[in-house]
């Protein structure tokens, strides 16, 4: 087993946003330092899940499927790494965001097809 190097340390993890579950985030935003470029929240699979689900929108389907490429993070942690989701976190389940490339900013998107 490969022991992952996170960009961040604990202790430079701040409390921005706490309180709201787990979530699940990919390497590349955690190791490799992506910015988040797509984000959305689904249903809990549980009372500690908040349903958000975090990519650096450069994750192939193989990539993202692979158990070894992502973790179960505090939705905290996630905002440190990238503070500028933090307004989109109190939406409710079934929302999906997105950066546009050319402005930088997230935006909501509704033609997003929820994973089974």
């Amino acid at each position: 087993m490969t022991v992952k190097k996170f960009r961040l340390k604990a202790n430079e993890i701040k409390d921005l946003k706490i309180s709201l579950g787990a979530c699940f985030a990919t390497d590349k935003i955690t190791v490799e330092g992506k910015k988040v470029n797509f984000m959305y929240r689904q249903k809990s699979d549980n009372a500690q899940d908040s349903g958000w689900r975090f990519f650096s929108g450069e994750e192939s389907e193989e990539y993202t499927n692979d158990p070894n490429n992502t973790s179960i993070f505090d939705v905290n942690t996630i905002a440190n790494y990238d503070s500028s989701i933090i307004p989109f976190l109190d939406s409710s389940s079934g929302s999906v965001f997105e950066r546009n490339q050319k402005t930088g900013q997230l935006s909501q998107i509704f033609d997003f097809k929820f994973p089974e």
